[in-house]
C-alpha cells in the first residue's frame, strides 16, 4: 500500500567502498517515517505488501528510538506501513510521541478508520487517507476489496470528530478519468485537502514488490491527450481549489504526471527531480531497518532494534556511518536510477525546517 522497497541492489551494497565528499554530518531530522507494521488488509495492485508483509515494529522498538529522535530534533513522525491500524499498539505509539513532543501523523487505507475514528482524531496531528476511486467498482478494481463506502465513513467520521483528513490519489489508468470528481468527492466527505501522484512503475522494488512484479497500471500512449485534456479541465473548474490550496499541488506540479506517464513511452523525458529528502527525514521499516527514503533501501547493516534484532548503533550513529553518508552523497550527486524516475520527489528549503507548521505544510504539498 505504502511506499516500501524491499530489495537492495548491487550499486547500494557497492556505496561504503565509494570515495566519499566532505559533508558536513545529518545533525537535525525533522521527519521519520516509521513503517510500524508490514502486514495489510487492502490487496492494492500496485502493491505487494499484503503478499508478505508478516513483521509489526512494538512500543518497546519506538520507545528505544525516542532518545535519538530527540538528539536530532524530530518534530513530526508519520506512521506508514503496511496499513498501520493493524499494529495492536498503534495508540501507544501515537500517544508515546506526544509525550515526549513530536506530532504523530497517520497515513492509512482507511479501512479500519470508521472503527477507531474518535480515537484516532484525538492522537494523530495529521491523517492521510489513500483513496484510489470515487465508486466502489473503481475502488475494488485497484484495491483489490470491497471497501470504497467503508472507507468513505472512515474519512467522514475522522471529520466529524475533528480531524480532517488528507486524501491521497495514486492516479492510473483504472481511475485517471475520474481525476475532476475526486475534488468533488473530498469536499464531500470533509476532506481538508486532496493530493495526487502518479502511479510508480519505474522502480520494480517499490512499495513490497518483489523481482516478478509487471505492471500494466500506467496510462497508455492513447490516452495521454484524454488525460491533458483532463488536466486542462481540472485546472479552469478548480481555481479557487488550488489558490486555496485543497487541491494540493499546483497545475504546474500537476502537469508533471502527465510528462511522466509520456515519458513511459519514450515520448519525452522524464520530469526534473529535485529531491534533498534524506537530508531532512528518513523511514525505519518494521525490521529497524533504516533507509534514506521510500524508494531506496539503506544498507543492511543499517538497523535500529527492534525485537530481537539488535542495534548496530543509535540512530543519528547509523545515519552518519560510512555507508549512509556514502548513499545519501550518491543521491545527492544524483547517481541513483531511482531518483531519475521518482514520483515522489520532495525539496525543503532548509529554513523551513526549523518550523514544524511550515514542514508539515511543505510535506502536504510534496507531490509531484
Amino acid at each position: 500500500m505504502h511506499w516500501a522497497p524491499f530489495a537492495m541492489d548491487t550499486e547500494s551494497r557497492n556505496l561504503s567502498a565509494q570515495p566519499l565528499a566532505v559533508h558536513p554530518p545529518l545533525t537535525r531530522l525533522p521527519l521519520v517515517t516509521l513503517y510500524v507494521t508490514e502486514r495489510c488488509n487492502s490487496r492494492c495492485i500496485t502493491c505487494d505488501y499484503w503478499r508478505h508483509g508478516r513483521n509489526d515494529m512494538d512500543l518497546a522498538a519506538v520507545t528505544r528510538l525516542l532518545p535519538s529522535f530527540a538528539q536530532l530534533h524530530t518534530e513530526v513522525v508519520l506512521l506508514s506501513g503496511g496499513e498501520p491500524l493493524l499494529n495492536p499498539d498503534w495508540a501507544p505509539i501515537a500517544e508515546s510521541l506526544h509525550k515526549n513532543g513530536i506530532k504523530a501523523w497517520l497515513l492509512t487505507s482507511g479501512l479500519a478508520l470508521a472503527k477507531h475514528a474518535r480515537r484516532a482524531a484525538g492522537l494523530f496531528d495529521a491523517i492521510t487517507v489513500s483513496l484510489d476511486g470515487t465508486d466502489a467498482e473503481t475502488y475494488a478494481a485497484i484495491r483489490g476489496v470491497d471497501a470504497f463506502e467503508k472507507v468513505c465513513e472512515g474519512i467522514h467520521a475522522a471529520a466529524e470528530h475533528g480531524m480532517r483528513p488528507s486524501l491521497r490519489v495514486t492516479l492510473q489508468r483504472a481511475n485517471y478519468r475520474q481525476f475532476p470528481a475526486f475534488v468533488g468527492l473530498a469536499k464531500e466527505l470533509g476532506a481538508r485537502q486532496v493530493s495526487f501522484l502518479a502511479v510508480d512503475v519505474a522502480n520494480p522494488h517499490a512499495f513490497g514488490r518483489t523481482d516478478d512484479f509487471v505492471s500494466d497500471l500506467a496510462l497508455r500512449r492513447e490516452e495521454l491527450p484524454e488525460f491533458e485534456q483532463l488536466l486542462h479541465t481540472v485546472e479552469r473548474d478548480h481555481s479557487e481549489d488550488f489558490r486555496s490550496g485543497f487541491i494540493a499541488e499546483s497545475p504546474q506540479k500537476l502537469r508533471r504526471i502527465h510528462q511522466y506517464f509520456a515519458a513511459i513511452h519514450g515520448q519525452r523525458p522524464y520530469p526534473p527531480v529535485r529531491c534533498n529528502a534524506p537530508e531532512f527525514s528518513a523511514v525505519i521499516g518494521a525490521t529497524g531497518r533504516v533507509q534514506p527514503c521510500f524508494f531506496i533501501s539503506g544498507p543492511l547493516d543499517a538497523r535500529t532494534a527492534n525485537g530481537n534484532v539488535s542495534p548496530s548503533a543509535d540512530l543519528t550513529s547509523i545515519l552518519n556511518d560510512s555507508g549512509m553518508t556514502a548513499l545519501r552523497n550518491s543521491i545527492r550527486n544524483g547517481l541513483r536510477a531511482e531518483c531519475i524516475t521518482c514520483v515522489c520527489s520532495m525539496w525543503r528549503d532548509p529554513q523551513d525546517l526549523r518550523s514544524v507548521t511550515k514542514f508539515m505544510g511543505a510535506v502536504w504539498e510534496a507531490r509531484p
